[in-house]
């Protein structure tokens, strides 16, 4: 019989249906992936919240070329400077000039509180540019380069988009940096998470028995631990001379730790009611070892929820970051963060003086929804049958 493919501009609502019918004596076949797609992109929220998830994905990738300096720079002259307003045509003078720019600080002493107060200088023009040269840096760690995406067109000059922090140094920069930091631990978090739940969840609900019976009291037990205590108890384990790289890791295993369990629980239901169907019954009697029966047979049957239920756990792995190192347990300086930039917002005084240090929160709320949409439209799509 023939077999005919889906033209590419079908009608997303209608190729379930015409997926099964018979047209012209052959019956056209859409593959799983692409029938998922095409109810995926009727979500108009998850279209437009994976756009958000990718432009995430590069931040973190090219943080150092997007950035306008380096995590560490410092001015003491420019200590919790306000955020500076980009301006694109300049009249003053008696002409009209054209191009992206920023008007300079003077600073003077509130004569109440004795504080240094910036003020925006409009008669200092400070040139923006894109592709400038800027201090340099090691992309990913071994290619050296100078070149950044925005930043002052004279490297004397310093700029802060978003404002600077207690030592001067540019918010913005850190936020980009940071957004590496928190999203790779989510998503490296929620791959130990899946080889967890899988491997756990799938031999307790496979072989069932005194196995099963084990791995489900240790799930249980680890369910019953309030997060926080169990948080402060694995998190003083670490020890305090370890570097960042073996912090990071430490706090992935962590994490993942924690928010193995319900995957498990989950994989193991769904195994409990698969073993004993037919095309399990077949494999068994066609001699397919039980790796092979669990990884070749049984996982795809559900493979579609698995992928929903692990993007939904990456909002929680980025917030358990968050709330970790804004508690002073998790990643600490020098690594850059969201959480460890919003250890700084813990000072109320500090925040009524310069409140755009609550902007790491942001970052945290818009990645936090867009994956949770994300999740959403996966979950409704998995199954393009209903």
């Amino acid at each position: 019989m023939a077999v005919r493919q889906l033209p590419p501009d079908q009608p997303a609502g209608t190729a379930p249906i015409e997926a099964a019918a018979a047209t012209d004596g052959g019956v056209a076949v859409a593959p799983q992936w692409k029938l998922v797609w095409w109810r995926f992109r009727k979500h108009r929220l998850a279209m437009v919240s994976a756009v958000f998830v990718l432009l995430f994905a590069l931040v973190g990738v090219f943080a150092e070329f997007l950035a306008p300096t380096t995590p560490d720079s410092y001015s003491a002259d420019h200590t919790y400077a306000p955020p500076q307003g980009l301006h694109f045509v300049d009249t003053s003078g008696g002409g009209t000039r054209f191009g992206p720019y920023v008007h300079g600080y003077t600073s003077v002493r509130d004569p109440e509180t004795l504080a240094r107060v910036f003020q925006e200088d409009e008669s200092q023009r400070i040139d923006v540019g894109f592709f400038v040269r800027g201090e340099p840096y090691e992309m990913w760690g071994f290619i050296p380069s100078d070149r950044h995406f925005i930043g002052p067109t004279d490297p004397e000059q310093r700029v802060y988009f978003l404002g600077a922090d207690r030592n001067g140094r540019d918010l913005l920069s850190r936020i980009i940096y940071g957004t590496r930091i928190s999203l790779s631990i989510g998503l490296v978090g929620v791959a130990l998470t899946f080889v967890f739940g899988i491997v756990l969840g799938g031999v307790s609900g496979y072989f069932g028995g005194r196995t099963d019976t084990a791995i489900q009291r240790v799930i249980e037990f680890l369910m019953s631990i309030p997060t926080i205590p169990l948080w402060l108890g694995l998190s003083a384990a670490v020890p305090r001379t370890w570097g960042p790289l073996e912090t990071y890791f430490a706090i992935t295993v962590i994490l993942s730790v924690i928010g193995w369990t319900d995957l498990a629980r989950v994989v193991r239901g769904r195994f409990l009611s698969l073993r004993e169907e037919d095309f399990v019954l077949a494999a068994r009697l066609d001699g397919c070892s039980r790796p092979r029966i669990i990884l070749r047979h049984m996982l795809p049957s559900f493979s579609s929820h698995i992928i929903a239920s692990l993007t939904l756990a990456i909002p929680y792995m980025i917030l358990a970051e968050t709330s970790l190192s804004f508690l002073g347990l998790g990643l600490q300086p020098p690594v850059v963060s969201w959480g460890v930039l919003l250890q700084e917002s813990q000072n109320i005084r500090t925040i009524a003086t310069a409140p755009w240090l609550l902007l790491p929160g942001v970052a945290v709320v818009v990645a936090v929804l867009v994956l949770n949409f994300v999740g959403d439209g996966v979950r409704d799509s998995a199954d393009p049958y209903r």
